[in-house]
């Protein structure tokens, strides 16, 4: 009995604590909905590995390492299949240095390596405090922040062999965490340690582009403007290439308003015309969490990948560089206040094991395949529907060929778990097509749009089509299937 039971112990450690991505799966069939259209389905999106994909504007989050609350080898290998180029890192003062002094690198070094020799961008943001310095502030979130010169001076030398180390590998880079998450940080606090922290990075890196602020809010413009005033007076904003802002918004779309990240580029643009904003973390649950953003709702895998969906083609629809928060699901392991953070595209659990790629995997990695930066926004894009359903549409055009891609989904409603379908008539001004098909981006199933559905006239092109609240495209056949 005591054999079988540690040969089972055996089989488990080797499938869940193995570091290889043996669970992707790449058949046609690879995620499956009760979606049902009136359409001849002839093929799926190819995935492509970071390794097939030049450059792109999307990030996954890989946050957490810098406190062991996901373990990086457990997951490493899903990320080049996933296709998404870059990956945003926290690099932990506090686990660099555990002795004033002395830097143990080593888990970074195996970090960083790994992403460059997979054709992954780490993008790393410096942070939190360290308790190894008197005044040195705390490891999380928040009551992190410094409180003696001692720890600045520490925190300055920790910046500089940071920089130092990485420069050649990593050319971007993010300052701090959400200083405006509870009013923990002020914005006049929060710019000084901007400004202290950039110049070091472009003392030892002229070249590198750097993320400001890492604002927990989206609405906040007064917090915002405060904090850029106290940079524009300081003639320090070119050290700054992106704001970068945290978005959760639990209908998406509420997301681009005036009020929210609009307002947000607004005020941007009252002090730079170079500046621009970066959405560095949201995501969704997969299943109602007691606590963190978006909690307290009923989430699932299907609501999880419309939302993440919704919200990425959403910030490349406003031009924002743009992140899915985030690879695993993140185990805080406090004690009695322990809790699973859902919103990996990978499920784990307490023992932060990789268990299986979730939907969201699946159409995130759909997205990474199409949208790399040969995928532009189409200027002056427009487009007209005799439909009442709200909608979102957004035109591109690919840089190779000019191929027109059009993405688009009902948009009145946070994500359900619904698939039922609208049809709907809507014209694409200045678009044309030969040959278009019609793809559901979570599945990444292709299907041919019959001619009786869709005509073109006068340089427009006008289509009656399905849609429900999951993004779906509309392309040419050739962009997706080749002969």
């Amino acid at each position: 009995m005591q054999t079988k039971k540690l040969l089972f112990l055996t089989i488990l450690l080797f499938v869940f604590g193995h570091s290889k991505a043996q669970f992707i799966d790449s058949s046609i069939d690879r995620v499956k909905t009760p979606l049902e259209v009136k359409m001849k389905r002839i093929g799926s999106i190819k995935p492509k590995s970071t390794k097939e994909i030049t450059s792109s504007r999307l990030t996954v989050g890989c946050e957490t390492l810098d406190r062991d609350h996901t373990v990086w080898d457990n997951y490493k290998d899903y990320l080049a299949p996933l296709g998404v180029k870059k990956i945003r890192l926290q690099a932990g003062w506090a686990k660099c240095e555990k002795v004033p002094g002395v830097y143990d690198w080593k888990w970074l070094d195996d970090i960083i390596d790994y992403a460059v020799a997979n054709d992954i961008e780490p993008w790393l943001q410096p942070s939190y405090g360290n308790p190894a310095y008197p005044g040195g502030g705390g490891i999380n979130l928040l009551n992190s922040l410094m409180q003696s010169d001692e720890a600045y001076a520490a925190w300055d030398r920790w910046v500089e062999a940071l920089v130092s180390r990485y420069k050649d590998r990593v050319k971007e880079w993010e300052i701090w965490n959400e200083p405006d998450l509870h009013g923990h940080i002020d914005a006049e606090t929060s710019a000084k340690l901007n400004i202290r922290t950039a110049e070091i990075i472009k003392r030892i890196q002229p070249e590198a582009k750097i993320a400001g602020l890492a604002f927990a809010s989206n609405s906040n413009q007064e917090y915002l403007d405060q904090f850029l005033k106290v940079i524009a007076d300081a003639g320090k904003l070119d050290l700054f290439h992106w704001i970068s802002y945290h978005s959760y918004t639990l209908r998406p779309e509420d997301a681009y308003s005036n009020k929210r990240v609009l307002g947000l580029r607004s005020v941007i643009e009252k002090y730079s015309d170079k500046i621009l904003l970066r959405q560095g973390e949201n995501g969704a649950p997969s299943t109602y969490i007691p606590s963190f953003a978006l909690s307290e709702y009923y989430w699932t895998e299907y609501t999880q990948a419309k939302y993440n969906m919704r919200r990425l083609l959403g910030d490349l629809g406003h031009d924002i560089e743009t992140s899915v928060f985030t690879i695993i699901d993140i185990y805080y392991n406090w004690g009695d206040r322990a809790v699973l953070n859902t919103k990996g595209l990978i499920q784990s659990d307490i023992t932060m094991a990789a268990i299986r790629p979730k939907v969201a995997y699946y159409a995130v990695q759909n997205i990474a395949a199409i949208f790399d930066s040969n995928m532009v926004l189409t200027p002056g894009f427009k487009y007209s529907t005799t439909s009442n359903e709200s909608l979102s549409v957004y035109g591109y055009r690919h840089n190779s060929d000019n191929t027109p891609l059009v993405a688009l989904w009902l948009d009145g409603e946070n994500a359900t778990n619904s698939f039922n379908t609208t049809t709907i008539s809507i014209t694409l001004e200045n678009t044309t097509f030969k040959s278009p098909v019609w793809v559901d981006l979570m599945t990444g199933s292709i299907y041919d749009i019959e001619k009786a559905q869709w005509s073109k006239s006068g340089g427009n092109s006008t289509f009656n089509i399905p849609l429900y609240d999951s993004p779906i495209l509309i392309t040419e056949k050739a962009f997706l299937i080749k002969k």
